[in-house]
């Protein structure tokens, strides 16, 4: 089977000739990703290539610009040195006043961490939400060239966000789950007018691309202890449900994406009629074992995990051996399972323990991933 072969069938529940291998965001056929330009990664990379199936992780441009409208609000910002990072500042100018926040960018890793939000307090909010919403335009004159780079050696995946993770990212995490919780209406009329922008920029990204599959990131804000069950399935079950619907309509997948705590709102996830779920997390990190989540939902959604990075970044090769062999042993059986880990390095440059556990995650999964 190819790769492209393999994946779709395994995302629809069949079971292929082997568990399909994946190294998640680092994906091997896509060369504008930065694990494909530096030199530390190369080796490791060039075994992904020949090895693993691809999850092409690629989305169309957009003019989006702020609260997922493209209204042309003023943002004014500036930037200053603070040791080996770069923090930018920046303010929005809304029809009821001013919004500032700032991040944070260390030199040689590729992520960013936020130490200022838009919004404090529940007037913040209103401020952000006075912003009129201009519908988002789509860009995918770029879905050629990654279409001819993955060809059948994998998928392209695209990545969403729900309308929860819009509103609880306006605040500081702690402030976001006192305002949910105390402010449940003010929140809940917030989730409401995100989700209807979410709707409509979600039907003209479509209009303009669609791709195989789609990763829904945000419900891991209000999994327990954040928030109680009942308000998951208030906040989250309907929304992605909706937004779910839609990409089938298109003929394209969903991927429930979800950290931490699932086990209480596994049937809520279920719900939603996602055709994947990730990383299903085990204790001490989540609170369910991935055999456990096989026998409940198994056979309604397809399992993606669940390595934990910090095991490939700090076990024994014999650690991650084992951990691979007992995700086989959770999840493999009948099909419905693709291996990959729950986040991938994003230093630079690249650890060679790092590097020499990935080899053997991948080397391990193929030699105990394949069906009789």
């Amino acid at each position: 089977m190819t790769s492209r072969e393999r994946i779709l069938l395994t995302l629809r529940g069949g079971q292929a000739d082997r568990v399909p291998i994946s190294t998640y965001e680092l994906v091997g056929w896509n060369s504008r990703a930065f694990e494909n330009n530096d030199p530390s990664y190369r080796a490791l990379m060039d075994v992904i290539r020949e090895k693993t199936d691809c999850l092409a992780m690629w989305g169309p441009g957009s003019n989006a610009r702020f609260l997922e409208s493209a209204y042309p609000v003023e943002i004014t910002g500036s930037e200053r040195r603070e040791g080996n990072a770069t923090v930018y500042y920046q303010t929005v100018h809304t029809p009821k006043g001013p919004l500032t926040r700032s991040y944070k960018v260390f030199d040689n890793v590729h992520t960013t961490w936020m130490t200022e939000h838009w919004c404090k307090s529940l007037d913040d909010v209103d401020k952000a939400l006075s912003v009129p919403y201009e519908p988002v335009t789509y860009d995918a004159s770029d879905r050629a060239r990654i279409d001819g780079e993955v060809g059948d050696r994998g998928i392209i995946m695209d990545g969403l966000a729900d309308p929860l993770w819009m509103a609880a990212d306006l605040m500081e995490f702690g402030q976001y789950t006192v305002w949910a919780l105390s402010e449940t209406d003010h929140f809940a009329r917030t989730v409401e007018i995100l989700h209807e922008r979410c709707m409509e920029n979600l039907r003209r990204h479509l209009a303009a691309n669609v791709s195989d599959l789609y990763r829904i990131c945000g419900p891991e804000y209000a999994t327990p202890p954040y928030l109680p069950p009942e308000l998951f399935d208030r906040f989250v079950t309907p929304y992605v449900k909706e937004m779910v619907e839609r990409l089938h309509e298109k003929g394209a997948l969903a991927r429930f994406h979800c950290h931490g705590r699932i086990g209480q709102v596994l049937d809520m996830i279920v719900a939603t009629g996602a055709d994947a779920l990730d990383p299903c997390e085990a204790p001490p990190d989540g609170d369910i074992e991935l055999a456990e989540v096989k026998r409940r939902a198994g056979d309604r959604l397809c399992l993606c995990g669940n390595l934990q990075l910090k095991l490939l970044e700090h076990g024994s090769r014999e650690e991650v051996r084992q951990a691979v062999i007992a995700c086989m042993d959770a999840a493999k059986q009948g099909g419905g399972y693709i291996i990959l880990p729950t986040a991938a390095p994003i230093n630079t440059p690249l650890a060679p323990k790092t590097e020499a556990n990935y080899i053997t995650f991948i080397e391990t999964a193929l030699e105990c991933g394949a069906y009789a």
